[in-house]
């Protein structure tokens, strides 16, 4: 289901055979699914020229690369801004996360300090 929105997205659109026929493709698990290995594969094979041209691997792997002479360098400025700026999003959310982590793990020391400094002052008055 992942594959197949993430094709709608890029334009792409495959039938459920079609996916299936291209996740068979690169699957060396035989598990049905692609992981992120047999993803990067699609590429690989690619590059090396081992996709049928008319498969939907090879119209996965065309829409993630631009040619310069085609589009122009202005086209390519743009293609590689908004891949920038897909990653830098992800980064910020990574470090959002990161940063809400930090705040539980200083708020549960925090919280610990207390219950230190509590058990402190009862020890004293039930001596």
């Amino acid at each position: 289901m992942e594959l197949k929105l993430m094709m709608e997205k890029l334009g792409a659109p495959q039938t459920h055979l079609g996916l299936k026929s291209m996740i068979k493709e690169v699957d060396e698990d035989f598990d049905g699914k692609l992981s992120f290995r047999e993803f990067l594969l699609i590429f690989h094979k690619a590059a090396a020229g081992e996709l049928q041209e008319d498969s939907g691997l090879m119209a996965l792997a065309k829409l993630s690369e631009i040619n310069v002479a085609l589009e122009g360098v202005k086209g390519a400025k743009n293609f590689f801004e908004a891949k920038v700026q897909a990653l830098s999003s992800a980064s910020k959310f990574e470090a959002e996360l990161k940063a809400e982590q930090d705040e539980r793990k200083r708020e549960e020391e925090e919280r610990r300090l207390r219950q230190a400094a509590f058990q402190e002052l009862k020890a004293n008055f039930s001596t």
